[in-house]
């Protein structure tokens, strides 16, 4: 079977270089290129290192059986940043029955359950971030104001703070953690700055400070218990599953995951809607009748098929998790191919959104593709922008009400312009795709008022 790994082709690139501008630019793209070119196992080279990737649809499904957990590990990949806190563990580092029990502690915090009953706040935390970031006749920093609107929403309702003044700090550490530590396409030297330095000791002492609010309060009522409440309470009772010194990891793990996930993936959204003006009618009106209806609702929510068209859409087109970094925990065959143990690997289970086998004409934004009469993210395989496998997103279910109300109340609230008009949407790689900080958008009005101020308003 040696044989066979020697056979893993290679994708064709510049002497020395390899792929690695392609690779900066838009991984995405090479992945699918590669694929169509050389089938589901390639590598890419990109300067010193060889990368390994899976691509396919059938790689979904076989991430997520017995053989595919057994074959990969996530340890080495989120190694550097447990290190770098000083930690033991991470959920993101951790397989098999481990990342099971902890993923149970986390599961609640995480998932559509936390909003329960709680809409209505999340729509009054988002008036306040447009209200203060999203002013008739400015241009709006789109990717800075959504941070800041994320980090407000995920904290008041996942942690029970909304610590807005620490958004940069998490914003800096999470570029430099992710470029040094976890893909590794910057030198771990750059570590030694002092804007990261600071930074991280600024997202550190937020962590500690959300330990001392934990200590200091009575226990929260059932219907109120956080993310914090879980985690505190689960190293309370197995210091051994949850230790002391991984609690700021834990804690401040919400911001880290949502930051920059989902304010780039409304960054895209608002941009394909506002590019798209018979989406854009579409979605206005639904938004407008569904706060025409009284308090928001779990299935008010659900039955928002434009705007949750949109989302899926968005998440298609513009995924965050474009290859999941992975290391081979033993000698395994994919596809024809050996793999060798202690072999990273990148699996690729985006490569599906953009074959026309699956959605039809792939580069164009239609929102009708995941109404009950076509599916088309329901073939398996197809549409993975959460991951596949035992590592899926856990933030999944509520990322998707988060987004969708978000962008409902946007609409609902007011008239945006590209800026300049008819522009088109540039993007970075790093250290999660997204658009570019110079993405803005004109506020050209105001169509409806906020509602009066309701409990949640961080203002």
């Amino acid at each position: 079977m040696g044989a066979a790994a020697d056979r893993i082709p290679v994708v064709r690139g510049l002497p020395v270089l390899g792929s690695v501008a392609e690779l900066a630019r838009d991984p995405g793209a090479l992945f699918v290129r590669a694929y169509l070119e050389h089938g589901p196992v390639f590598r890419v080279r990109a300067l010193n290192r060889t990368l390994t990737v899976l691509a396919g649809p059938e790689l979904g499904r076989w991430m997520g059986s017995r053989e595919g957990r057994s074959c990969l590990r996530s340890r080495e990949v989120w190694q550097g940043l447990v290190d770098e806190y000083g930690a033991t563990r991470t959920l993101t580092g951790l397989d098999g029955p481990e990342h099971r029990r902890l993923r149970e502690v986390m599961r609640r915090g995480y998932s559509r359950e936390a909003l329960h009953g709680r809409l209505d706040e999340l729509v009054a935390i988002t008036d306040r971030c447009l209200e203060r970031d999203w002013v008739p006749g400015t241009a709006v920093p789109v990717v800075a104001a959504f941070q800041y609107l994320v980090t407000s929403q995920l904290g008041a309702l996942l942690t029970g703070r909304a610590p807005v003044e620490y958004v940069a700090d998490i914003r800096t550490t999470i570029l430099y953690i992710l470029n040094t530590l976890v893909t590794k396409q910057r030198p771990t030297v750059l570590l030694r700055r002092r804007e990261y330095r600071r930074a991280k000791a600024r997202v550190a002492e937020l962590g500690r400070t959300m330990i001392r609010d934990f200590r200091a309060r009575p226990p929260a009522e059932a219907e109120r218990r956080t993310l914090v409440d879980d985690i505190m309470d689960a190293h309370d009772r197995d210091p051994s599953l949850v230790a002391e010194n991984d609690l700021v990891l834990a804690l401040t793990g919400p911001y880290v995951a949502g930051l920059d996930t989902v304010a780039n993936t409304l960054g895209c959204l608002v941009h394909a809607v506002l590019a798209h003006p018979d989406v854009l009618r579409r979605v206005r009106a639904e938004a407008d009748a569904l706060f025409a209806g009284g308090p928001v609702t779990e299935a008010s929510i659900a039955d928002l098929s434009a705007i949750s068209g949109a989302v899926q859409e968005a998440m298609r087109l513009y995924p965050i998790a474009v290859a999941q970094p992975r290391v081979a925990d033993r000698d395994f065959d994919y596809a024809g191919h050996r793999i060798r143990e202690g072999e990273p690997v990148y699996c690729a289970v985006t490569v599906p959104h953009f074959l026309p086998e699956f959605f039809p004409d792939p580069l164009a934004f239609d929102i009708d593709r995941y109404g009950d009469d076509r599916r088309e993210h329901a073939a398996p395989g197809a549409y993975a922008p959460f991951g596949k496998g035992p590592h899926t997103c856990l933030g999944k279910g509520i990322a998707d009400v988060q987004m969708t109300l978000t962008a409902a109340r946007l609409f609902h609230r007011l008239d945006l312009a590209l800026d300049p008009p008819g522009s088109v949407l540039r993007r970075r790689a790093a250290p999660t795709p997204g658009p570019t900080a110079g993405f803005r958008l004109r506020v050209t009005g105001v169509r409806r008022p906020p509602l009066d101020r309701r409990p949640g308003d961080p203002g």
